[in-house]
């Protein structure tokens, strides 16, 4: 069996386009896993704080939304850099 390697070499080549879709796939995968993680300690926090004193539930559930949506507004800016990425680069 004889196989010829030469015919490979065109799929292999790096392109600008395809860069620019991996670094747009990085951008938003980076990009995700810190408010992922943000969210979810807050919200463990939240239910723990709400667990040892449930008459402090709507102090504690207003300041985790409002922590929550701010901790989502990074995921966003990086979905818009991978979308500035992959589309307008």
């Amino acid at each position: 069996m004889n196989l010829d390697l030469s015919l490979l070499v065109p799929l292999l080549a790096f392109t600008d386009a395809g860069l620019r879709y991996i670094g747009a796939g990085m951008a938003i995968g980076i990009g995700s896993i810190a408010p992922g993680l943000a969210i979810g300690m807050m919200a463990a926090k939240a239910m723990e704080a709400i667990g040892r004193n449930p008459e402090a539930q709507p102090q504690v559930q207003s300041s985790m939304i409002l922590a929550i949506v701010f901790a989502e507004a990074i995921a966003i800016y990086a979905l818009v850099v991978a979308i500035m990425i992959g589309f307008i680069f």
